[in-house]
């Protein structure tokens, strides 16, 4: 999991229009609380978390306190998109 959050920081600071994520199975998803969790870990705070389209998606704030929104692949968890938001 930790990768993902190294991923996270090399993509924080770019914008991105939507994510496009794969698609897979229903029953190929990974839990939505497992990556609550890790991101919890990691020190953010989940203001909204929803499934967009075939995307996980997190609204909040991480560990500095900044806003970001981050799209995760419902398989992997991998970050598909992330971007900072404007306070």
């Amino acid at each position: 999991m930790r990768l993902l959050f190294i991923l996270l920081a090399a993509f924080s600071s770019h914008a991105f229009a939507s994510a496009d994520c794969p698609e897979h199975p229903k029953e190929e998803w990974a839990s939505e609380d497992t990556l609550k969790q890790a991101l919890t870990d990691e020190g953010y705070t989940i203001k909204k978390f929803k499934v967009d389209g075939n995307c996980y998606e997190m609204y909040g704030r991480n560990k500095d306190g900044k806003k970001v929104e981050i799209y995760f692949d419902t398989k992997t968890l991998a970050i598909v998109k992330a971007e900072g938001l404007k306070d």
